[in-house]
């Protein structure tokens, strides 16, 4: 017999949970897994890149971030570049890379002929344990790391001096007017450059190159950083001709200024996760994420009238003839049946349309025959018996079937 009641309600028991705390417990899980996709998708932007690098985010001395936000302060319309894409521009770029090993070559590539300012690294350094995001020197790097910034294309050769405060001078060569060479000061140490293609344009009072540019192209390489880092930003006369140097590097018709960050490690790259977050998929991804709340609400709420249980094993007859059909299915003897079928089939027959009682079964295919002539029973009832698939056995069902209701029509 069935455990299943009929025509009781299911007796409700309590859980082991509590539903309110399940649900709570859900939403939290799901809003931390979206919030896990959030943060894993914008990581690369959230970076505030105070490591004590040379790069545009960076506070420590060697960092360039002190002249951002003067030229922030002063309307020139500065933007930090973290990737290669956004270098497709007018404006002039700086590129302050932390080490002649950076592989420049997509910021090149993605410059082309446009004005960019390449400040050649100089300090090895170290982060402040004491103070988050500043530095303390080690030395100087290697000159040879400095050289091989712009290697193989454009080797440089990297000499150092020690400066005497001089003020710097304007080469007189043919290329970009720089105004603000004058109110520039040597630092302590002075780097260097010189290299075949190298045309001087700010040189110090014993003529050594400290800002070039390469022939044919516009390209600047400045190798003095500290003219232009947060070191050089300390007094208001370098900072002054550090906004000088920049505007008449710029283009004309320029309206901003880049400052990359790629080249120190700390661009970001295009992923499906982040498009996903990005309009115009940004979309797709709300109606998705509303069709799967959609979903939960339905498994969690009941949606029209209950359906009533049944019971595992019926009553009455359509059971039993279901169980025996069962039983005659699995033995596989299915096909063995056409001629008892057929037999049923004409008992029926001669029952509805009157048949003398005691004819035998030749005598009652004659007279069935005889009420349709176009279409007789006699072969329909001989091809169900001759039946050897069970295809074969359901199609002549279905036409003795057929017989009967046409000819009752």
């Amino acid at each position: 017999m069935s455990e299943l009641a009929i025509g009781r309600e299911a007796t409700r028991r309590a859980g082991p949970f509590d539903a309110k705390v399940m649900l709570l417990l859900v939403a939290a899980g799901a809003v931390a897994f979206v919030a896990a996709l959030l943060l894993a998708a914008y990581a690369p932007d959230l970076q505030s890149g105070r490591n004590g690098g040379s790069h545009a985010l960076s506070k420590g001395a060697t960092g360039f971030s002190g002249l951002v936000r003067l030229t922030e302060a002063t309307n020139r319309n500065p933007a930090v570049i973290r990737s290669e894409d956004m270098l497709v521009s007018e404006d002039l770029a700086v590129i302050t890379p932390d080490s002649g090993r950076a592989d420049l070559s997509k910021i090149v590539s993605a410059r082309g002929g446009r004005t960019t300012l390449f400040i050649l690294p100089k300090w090895k350094t170290e982060p402040d344990r004491d103070r988050t995001g500043w530095v303390r020197a080690r030395g100087l790097l290697p000159p040879a790391d400095p050289g091989a910034t712009l290697a193989p294309g454009w080797p440089l050769e990297v000499r150092r001096h020690k400066g005497q405060g001089r003020p710097l001078r304007a080469a007189n060569s043919v290329g970009a007017a720089v105004t603000s060479a004058g109110d520039f000061r040597e630092p302590g140490i002075v780097q260097t450059i010189s290299g075949k293609r190298l045309q001087p344009l700010v040189t110090d009072a014993d003529g050594r190159v400290v800002l070039g540019v390469l022939k044919g192209r516009a390209m600047y390489i400045l190798a003095e950083p500290d003219l232009l880092n947060n070191r050089g930003m300390k007094d208001r006369g370098g900072a002054a001709a550090a906004l000088r140097l920049l505007d008449d590097l710029n283009s004309t018709g320029a309206d901003g200024i880049l400052f990359d960050v790629t080249a120190n490690g700390l661009g970001r790259s295009r992923s499906p996760l982040k498009l996903a977050f990005d309009p115009p998929f940004l979309a797709v991804t709300l109606t998705l994420f509303a069709a799967t709340l959609l979903a939960g609400w339905q498994a969690l709420v009941r949606f029209g009238a209950p359906r009533r249980a049944e019971r595992a094993i019926a009553f009455g007859k359509a059971a039993l003839v279901d169980n025996s059909a069962a039983l005659v299915r699995r033995a596989g003897r299915e096909v063995q049946l056409g001629g008892r079928y057929a037999e049923v089939v004409r008992q029926r027959a001669a029952a509805l349309f009157r048949l003398k009682a005691g004819m035998a079964p030749d005598e009652q295919d004659r007279e069935l025959d005889r009420l349709r002539p176009d279409r007789p029973f006699s072969p329909l009832a001989n091809a169900m018996e001759q039946s050897r698939s069970r295809a074969e056995l359901i199609a002549n069902a279905r036409a003795l079937h057929r017989w009967i209701k046409e000819v009752d029509a």
